[in-house]
């Protein structure tokens, strides 16, 4: 009796035993079910949120690497030591004797300057380095004041060219309180006035302090600078807006500066009636059929200002065997406009021949430009030229 409840201690105890690991096995494959990267039916939604929102979904951008023209930025700065730098504005002075050093940040980059300190290049150091381009100027003198201007340069494989919409320039003054003026090598300039064209007489002057007055020197007076008809400007010098007959002549600058006075170059100053554009001639022959032994007349006419040189020449068939040319050019007023005309050239050809029969050109020409038009003219006999008319 006592082995039999023995035994069925056992068998309670193997039971038992089996439950718990039926348990276990089950509670280990809820786990599995649950890991992430599955999908589980039981998920809870978090408190605060309600479940029937939509989800947003964020769309990451591509970023997009921008071109090289794109890239490059220019900024200019003077170097003023060691790490110290300062950001140039429009204009800056520095004083004669002292090293000039521009830093211009960019690759690759490209600098301009005055003709001078281009023509003197043993005081003159440019160094590109990985993400800036530095300038050094020796020994500055007076005939170094300028413009300096820094262009970033977008480059293809070998091809490289200036993006002018993006450099970054300063006038640079180098005072000198014996030379007022940029020095010059002659001591007259000549200067064509154009009447559709401002001219610029280039007195620049090396200390941003400096009077200037302009002035005539036959009859000897001061001209009158409104900021309208004429302006200054101590970055390049007078304008002249709109040129007209009265404002030629021989003119100099004169700048003050305390105790000093110094001239400037002469400018002699021409008078040119500039056209407003090109000539737009029209050719007309007297007849396109012609007897042989007739007259032709072939007229090219074209309208211009007064006062205005036009020139005409031709091309005619009997050119090629050496007939001579005769023509005669007028210029007639047009009505109702005192200041056009029209500018007239006739080709006279008598007694025509039969070389005489192909393509007349003419070309009008002016200080703006050139044009040409052309026509054809055949050479009939007598007996058909009779019989045409009838």
């Amino acid at each position: 009796m006592h082995l039999l409840k023995l035994s069925v201690s056992k068998w309670s105890l193997v039971l038992s035993a089996l439950f718990v690991c039926a348990a276990i096995f089950e509670l280990d494959a809820n786990e599995q079910k649950m890991t992430p990267g599955r999908t589980s039916t039981l998920k809870k939604p978090k408190l605060g949120r309600t479940t029937n929102k939509r989800q947003r979904v964020e769309m990451v951008k591509p970023k997009i690497k921008p071109s090289a023209a794109a890239q490059t930025k220019t900024s200019l700065t003077q170097v003023l030591g060691r790490g110290v730098f300062k950001k140039v504005g429009e204009t800056l002075s520095v004083q004669t004797g002292d090293t000039l050093s521009l830093r211009c940040r960019g690759k690759p980059v490209q600098w301009s300057f005055p003709p001078l300190v281009e023509e003197d290049e043993g005081r003159l150091m440019i160094v590109q380095q990985e993400r800036f381009s530095l300038l050094t100027l020796v020994n500055t003198t007076v005939a170094d004041t300028g413009e300096y201007t820094c262009y970033p340069m977008n480059c293809e494989d070998r091809d490289c060219r200036r993006e002018y919409n993006k450099a970054t320039n300063v006038f640079i003054f180098f005072p000198d309180p014996r030379e007022l003026f940029i020095p010059s090598s002659s001591h007259y300039e000549m200067i064509q006035l154009r009447s559709n064209w401002p001219a610029v007489l280039p007195c620049q002057v090396t200390s941003p302090e400096a009077k200037v007055t302009l002035h005539r020197e036959f009859p000897p007076e001061e001209v009158a600078v409104d900021g309208t008809e004429i302006s200054f400007n101590n970055r390049k010098g007078f304008t002249i807006y709109r040129p007209q007959p009265h404002h030629a002549g021989v003119l100099q600058c004169v700048a003050n500066l305390g105790n000093l006075m110094q001239s400037s170059t002469k400018y002699i100053l021409s008078y040119v009636n500039y056209p407003m554009a090109p000539p737009v001639p029209v050719i007309q022959a007297s007849s396109s059929s012609v007897a042989v032994g007739d007259n032709l007349r072939v007229t090219c006419a074209a309208l211009g200002e007064r006062d205005v040189y036009m020139e005409f020449n031709w091309e005619y068939p009997a050119q090629q065997i050496g007939r001579p040319l005769y023509t005669e050019e007028t210029m007639i007023p047009v009505s109702g406009e005192a200041s056009r005309q029209q500018f007239q050239s006739v080709l006279q050809v008598d007694e025509v021949r039969d070389v005489d029969q192909g393509t007349y050109t003419c070309t009008a020409q002016n200080l703006q430009g050139a044009k040409l038009v052309s026509t054809t003219v055949k050479v009939v006999s007598k007996v058909k030229a009779k019989k045409l008319r009838v």
